[in-house]
């Protein structure tokens, strides 16, 4: 039997999308991203990546073509990845496996892949386990491993959190595993379903809540990555009820619920985390902000990916750390 290849170019901003978007569709092993940082003879701006996937040529092939290209449609719309192309091939080829199964993000949280008999380096070590798949927010993108760490900052037990924009579950987990309880909302149902088992698969469903829902306005502005696909869902009201907030989300959705996430967070002692931009980005979220009076507090970059934390008190400003 020949394969189907499907290829397709991507940025950084949306290749953890087009994961998630397809981890029912392509099975992980038929699944292949090639990054170009690793070939400095590639010259592919402005895409970073190459995604290869392969289908079995049988009498479905052109359904399925069909499905990803329309599930994909909102990120090419968006200029967010090329055109999708197919070839026919004779065989499909052998794939790397990918990443280590153990990621260490920081001092005290490490990501393991639930099969592994994992012993942690130290007592304070944070294990997040995770489903070995597709799934939005792996820990290998920048932007969550600045989140993870700005997290370990600030998180302090029995703090109400939201984590808009769930993904994968990995953040609501951490923060759950620091001792604070977790709404955690997403609007994409696979999303909901993989926040869900990530929170029973490290048992802190007693901490954690898990809800397709979005803030405030957001319920209005359909996808994150602003197709149209996603039905209206229901809002969360912002009523200063949360005394930290994180969004791992598109710069321009931050700058959209400035106001939301001022009202959200609990007065004069809230924190916004903000991640899922480059440093190109940076002062436009920062203008946002303090137009609502969130004030900058902490700032980590890792490549030109950049985490911003905000304050609702101008007397807990601190400089900023680059790292």
């Amino acid at each position: 039997m020949s394969w189907i290849e499907i290829s397709l170019n991507t940025n950084h901003e949306a290749v953890d999308w087009v994961c998630t978007l397809l981890a029912k569709e392509i099975s992980q092993e038929d699944f292949h991203i090639v990054e170009y940082a690793s070939d400095p003879d590639q010259n592919r701006e402005p895409w970073a990546f190459t995604i290869l996937m392969y289908l079995p040529n049988d009498l479905q092939i052109h359904q399925r073509v069909e499905t990803i290209a329309n599930i994909l449609k909102p990120l090419h719309r968006t200029g967010m990845t090329s055109e999708m192309q197919t070839f026919v091939v004779d065989s499909k080829p052998i794939l790397e496996t990918g990443a280590s199964q153990v990621r260490h993000i920081s001092d005290r949280f490490a990501i393991v892949t639930d099969h592994l008999g994992y012993a942690p380096r130290h007592d304070q070590e944070i294990v997040l386990y995770l489903q070995n798949s597709l799934a939005f927010g792996s820990g290998l993108h920048p932007a969550t491993i600045l989140s993870l760490r700005l997290l370990e900052r600030h998180v302090q037990p029995e703090l109400q959190t939201l984590d808009l924009g769930s993904g994968s579950g990995l953040l609501s987990v951490a923060i759950a595993k620091l001792g604070a309880r977790v709404l955690a909302i997403d609007n994409d149902p696979v999303a909901v379903a993989a926040t869900e088992d990530a929170v029973q698969r490290n048992q802190v469903t007693d901490l954690v809540k898990v809800q397709l829902a979005s803030l405030g306005s957001a319920s209005q502005l359909g996808h994150w990555m602003g197709g149209e696909s996603a039905e209206q869902v229901p809002a969360i009201a912002a009523e200063g009820q949360f005394d930290l907030i994180v969004a791992n989300i598109f710069a321009r959705v931050h700058i959209s619920l400035a106001a939301e996430f001022a009202e959200a967070l609990r007065a004069n002692s809230g924190i916004l985390i903000t991640a899922g931009y480059t440093r190109d980005r940076a002062e436009d979220v920062v203008t946002a902000m303090r137009a609502v009076g969130l004030y900058e507090s902490d700032r980590l970059q890792l490549d030109e990916w950049v985490a911003i934390a905000f304050c609702n008190n101008s007397s807990n400003i601190l400089h900023s750390q680059n790292r």
